[in-house]
């Protein structure tokens, strides 16, 4: 049976951040994930962990200065101190907390751009090398531009193609069901096709990114479907709750392995 992790960026926004981790344990989430966890100290985080006996399945590294519209450095060839910064900063985090995945986002940048393109592939070859002494996978994700304009990785199927050619051990897909359907549709057969190469999933529906169940994307066949194949991490749900979290949590309560 799938496992799903709760991510306290989106959901549970009714209390403040670390409220949001006994939110997740009382609703019957075993694991958590987030996008930042920087304004808060890693012994905070994993303090809260602890205290609810919850799984850290996934966080990001630093994106850069997100105020000013930075979404990731590793496609910027004029950031890379702030980019090896980020990975000193991210382990610490990942260190105290047990993750074991980081998500390394890559920035706004033209992909055909080749000064882009090259800083990104130096980019992940360092990352990855940075964190495999410490058991830790480094994840990038594909991400829709309609969500984020100008996203440098947008397309699936250049993302496997980039992990394959670089085939650095512990450099892993982060397949999301969103924006798959949104940037290629065929969520199915490219599950199929990339979950040797899949380090973490994440779910939420099409195309308003709510709950499981509210939108155009078959979930509960796909979770069978990524049962069937072997996956055996956590599916993260990132979406935006349409109400209160908890009145939107229908749709988990066949897969809850947690009592409430």
């Amino acid at each position: 049976m799938p496992r799903f992790a709760a991510n306290l960026t989106l959901m549970f926004q009714e209390v403040p951040f670390l409220d949001r981790f006994a939110a997740a344990a009382r609703a019957g989430f075993e694991a958590v994930e987030f996008l930042f966890p920087y304004a808060h100290p890693p012994e905070a985080i994993a303090a809260r962990l602890a205290e609810n006996s919850l799984t850290l399945a996934l966080f990001n590294l630093p994106p850069g200065d997100w105020e000013a519209g930075e979404r990731g450095l590793a496609a910027l060839p004029g950031r890379r101190a702030a980019f090896r910064e980020s990975l000193r900063t991210g382990l610490a985090y990942a260190r105290a907390t047990g993750a074991r995945r980081l998500h390394l986002m890559a920035g706004l940048a033209d992909p055909a751009d080749p000064e882009a393109l090259g800083a990104y592939r130096d980019a992940l070859r360092e990352a990855a090398r940075f964190l495999a002494p410490e058991g830790l996978d480094l994840m990038i994700e594909p991400i829709n531009r309609r969500s984020m304009p100008g996203y440098f990785l947008s397309d699936v199927d250049a993302a496997a193609a980039l992990i394959e050619e670089l085939a650095l051990p512990n450099l892993r897909l982060q397949f999301d069901l969103f924006h798959c359907q949104i940037l290629h549709g065929d969520v199915t057969e490219r599950l199929r096709r990339y979950m040797p190469l899949i380090g973490h999933i994440q779910v939420a529906s099409a195309p308003e990114r709510h709950e499981p169940g509210s939108g155009e994307l078959a979930e509960g066949f796909l979770f069978a479907e990524i049962d069937r194949l072997g996956y055996s991490g956590f599916i993260g749900c990132e979406y935006v709750p349409a109400g209160r979290t908890e009145e939107g949590l229908g749709w988990f309560a066949p897969y809850r392995r947690r009592t409430p």
